[in-house]
């Protein structure tokens, strides 16, 4: 199976270029269905770097596209009531007659978002418990069937309607990098997300993850593989370095660490790569596709 290559709404680039409008962004979800994109991704935070809601810009995109996947890259399960987490996301999956992938993760230890864990009243410390127990009970209240639930959120015979259009819920992946991310996501998950510039790395760290899935009795052919790039597009190689340098310190606060187009050529078969295209090449996407050679 060929690489599926997705691409990420630039939602905070919006907020840091002060231009919330959503119009433009649902255009770029059109535009990119279009042009033969396999997924539309969105990011997810409430303060530390400012953005659209996922889930509500999400549905937007669903109503608005027929074919592509959406998905969140990544979204913090560990911030949100699962309980409403899992009414929101059924809710999202019938909107988009299951195209719905929820890429997850337990957030960085960093000073910004330990202060958005505090802001919404969430301890960061237990983020990963939190996250986990989470998911299970949002899957335990997918089936639609009574759920009795002793743990941090208690219910008592609670029934959830709609349930998911895509039986059991929308596939779960998890992001992360260590050694402890790669054993939940191939243990209890559904695929893996990296966001991981260094190919020999990915590439021990997906091999790794195959592992645990398969000591765990499961079966790697439908355990999904995502990567999350960001590219620069220029004809001119230098140029594009500096931009996509000077993009990810405004982002992230750190340069770039390699290539991110050789590494996606590089990449092989079933894989995932959600795309993110540096600066003012957002508005024209029509060449984001041809940035990558697969």
């Amino acid at each position: 199976m060929a690489p599926h290559i997705g691409y990420l709404l630039p939602t905070r680039e919006a907020i840091m270029q002060g231009r919330p409008e959503t119009g433009p962004l649902l255009a770029l979800a059109e535009r990119a269905e279009a042009l033969g994109y396999d997924a539309v991704w969105v990011g997810d935070s409430l303060l530390a770097r400012p953005r659209h809601d996922p889930l509500t810009l999400l549905a937007a995109v669903a109503a608005r596209t027929r074919r592509v996947s959406v998905g969140t890259a990544v979204f913090l399960p560990a911030l949100r009531n699962p309980v409403v987490l899992a009414h929101q996301l059924a809710t999202l999956d019938r909107i988009s007659e299951g195209r719905l992938v929820l890429g997850a993760g337990i957030a960085t230890d960093v000073a910004n978002i330990r202060a958005e864990f505090a802001a919404a009243g969430v301890p960061f410390e237990g983020r990963v418990g939190r996250m986990m127990e989470g998911l299970r009970l949002a899957r335990a209240l997918w089936t639609g069937q009574p759920v009795d639930w002793e743990g941090r959120w208690p219910v008592k015979g609670g029934v959830l309607g709609p349930t998911p259009h895509r039986p059991g819920g929308p596939p779960i992946w998890l992001a992360g990098s260590v050694q402890p991310a790669l054993e939940r996501a191939g243990r209890h998950f559904d695929g893996w997300f990296a966001n991981e510039p260094d190919l020999a790395r990915w590439t021990a760290q997906r091999a790794e993850v195959q592992r645990v899935v398969r000591e765990a009795g499961r079966d790697p052919t439908g355990f999904a593989a995502a990567i999350y790039l960001t590219l620069a597009l220029d004809e001119d190689a230098a140029r594009a370095e500096q931009r996509i340098d000077a993009f990810l310190e405004d982002y992230y606060g750190q340069p770039a660490a390699a290539s991110p187009a050789e590494l996606c050529a590089q990449l092989g078969d079933g894989v995932e790569v959600a795309v993110v295209v540096a600066g003012e090449a957002h508005d024209q996407i029509g060449g984001a596709g041809l940035g990558i050679t697969l």
